[in-house]
């Protein structure tokens, strides 16, 4: 199943993430996408935050929407298309449900794994992760399929994080190397006996001298080629049932060219 999800409003303002899943999909202009709507309460600047989670009405009433959608299709595979990295927890949920060895590997500057009253900004793509451990907002729970473990999340990329965060990947021992280790990576994946493989891929996770239209921009980022390589490696030995690809936010397809590659192998 292809999936169009522009989600925005767990980023905050959200400033170009929905024109920048757009531009992806029209780049790929591919019929089988389905369009999930989003919320029409209000969010951004008019948004109400609960629970410690702002525009939290919208996020939940726009994820029960994705999550009826998967149950009803039940599809033995996603891709989706999106929208800032809140959108993860159905998908990976699901996924986790139908593929009781999958492992998740998240391309990502941040750690995505605060707890919502942990939370600087109290914006929800900060905590798929922790939702995903059962260890977020409970009121949230039920939008999840299933819940995963510490040991299934690998990070990419990984360099922008909360002292909370950096205390549950130690505590967890999640794996998150300072330098991307694709022979390592591949190994660790083999001797915890993971088979199947969710790839959430946000943008951000590149060094932005390789690209630089990104919701952040982290310095000392993964270049372009090595994660190429990595995707290009980790579908060679595993069987990939989930894709993503996040937070890219131009609005002008000549600008895809240099994550085009990406693209093509994520989606």
């Amino acid at each position: 199943m292809k999936i169009y999800f522009p989600q925005w409003q767990g980023s905050g303002t959200g400033k170009n993430i929905e024109p920048g899943a757009e531009a992806i999909l029209k780049y790929l202009d591919d019929p089988e996408f389905v369009n999930i709507p989003l919320s029409n309460i209000a969010a951004g600047t008019q948004g109400i935050q609960k629970h410690h989670i702002n525009n939290y009405d919208a996020i939940t009433e726009q994820l029960t929407r994705l999550k009826k959608e998967i149950a009803t299709v039940q599809p033995d595979t996603l891709k989706t298309i999106g929208g800032d990295c809140g959108l993860e927890i159905v998908p990976v949920s699901y996924l986790n449900q139908k593929y009781p060895n999958l492992g998740v590997i998240w391309f990502d500057a941040h750690a995505d794994i605060n707890k919502p009253c942990d939370s600087p900004s109290c914006n929800f793509h900060g905590m798929p992760l922790r939702t995903l451990l059962g260890e977020g907002e409970p009121e949230m729970s039920p939008l999840l399929f299933s819940t995963i473990t510490a040991s299934q999340i690998h990070y990419v990329g990984l360099r922008d994080i909360d002292k909370t965060e950096k205390d549950r990947i130690q505590e967890g021992e999640i794996y998150a190397p300072t330098k991307i280790d694709i022979d390592h990576l591949t190994e660790t994946l083999k001797a915890k006996g993971i088979t199947h493989l969710y790839l959430h891929f946000d943008f951000d996770c590149l060094e932005p001298n390789d690209y630089d239209k990104t919701y952040y921009n982290v310095p000392n980022g993964v270049s372009i080629a090595d994660a190429e390589t990595c995707i290009e490696a980790l579908t060679e030995n595993f069987t990939v049932v989930g894709s993503s690809v996040l937070e890219s936010v131009t609005t002008k397809s000549e600008e895809l060219q240099p994550i085009s590659k990406i693209i093509d192998l994520l989606i």
